[in-house]
């Protein structure tokens, strides 16, 4: 069995008023098989989201980082990185699109010692994906990756991934938006590891919902994939 005894998971976090708490929630009444550390980034919101689950931080059930202004769901995750005082680390995001019950399934392989990263992969249909280019771009992004770096992956974009708070750290993650996705995973790969993939259930917003993701980070992220394998960074 693995040693790993803590794992933290990161929030990043901007203007989710309408589903932080219900988030957080059912984070906090998921069971996981190892200790948990609950770490907030807030990155500069100003819709008054974090009064939402302010008696959350007063029970220690959570931890909140506040950045003064807004600078990147990149970035808010490096500073989670940096704070993180697991052994294991992840993200998750605050807009109810993931469900924090699968972590189990990626833990598994990591705490028997069979997979040192493991990712959650989305399998889209009618009730979650919002759109046709969404999925066709996440698909063009996920093939390059797998092409420059001679492996096969089926989805760079998740947001559920899981890897030794160490691997994230020597990562050196340079990138402040959506193009950290890339960044990660690219750096992953290049540095020799294997990721294990296990399906997982997603929903997704829309643009009316909150949804920031375009078509622009799409054009970022095969350029990062890109200067990593060439670069190193």
């Amino acid at each position: 069995m693995s040693h790993r005894s803590l794992l933290t998971i990161v929030v990043p976090v901007y203007n989710e008023k309408p589903t932080l708490r219900t988030a957080l929630k059912r984070l906090l009444d998921t069971d996981l098989p190892i200790a948990t550390e609950i770490l907030l980034v807030d990155d500069g919101s100003t819709d008054g989201g974090l009064d939402t689950v302010h008696d959350f931080e007063e029970q220690g059930r959570i931890r909140v980082i506040r950045h003064h202004r807004n600078q990147g769901k990149g970035a808010a995750v490096r500073t989670g990185i940096e704070a993180a005082s697991g052994d294991l680390l992840t993200i998750l995001d605050a807009d109810l699109e993931y469900d924090p019950n699968d972590y189990r399934q990626l833990l598994a392989p990591v705490l028997a010692g069979d997979a040192n990263v493991a990712y959650g992969a989305r399998s889209f249909g009618g009730h979650s994906s919002y759109s046709f280019w969404h999925v066709i771009g996440n698909y063009g992004v996920t093939f390059i990756a797998s092409f420059l770096f001679n492996t096969w992956i089926h989805d760079l974009e998740t947001c559920l991934k899981i890897a030794p708070t160490s691997l994230w750290r020597a990562a050196r993650l340079r990138s402040n938006g959506f193009g950290m996705e890339a960044e990660i995973t690219a750096k992953f790969l290049r540095a020799g590891e294997r990721i294990f993939e296990a399906p997982i259930s997603y929903r997704a917003r829309g643009r009316e919902e909150g949804k920031k993701l375009t078509w622009l980070d799409g054009i970022a992220a095969v350029w990062i994939l890109a200067r990593v394998r060439v670069l190193g960074r």
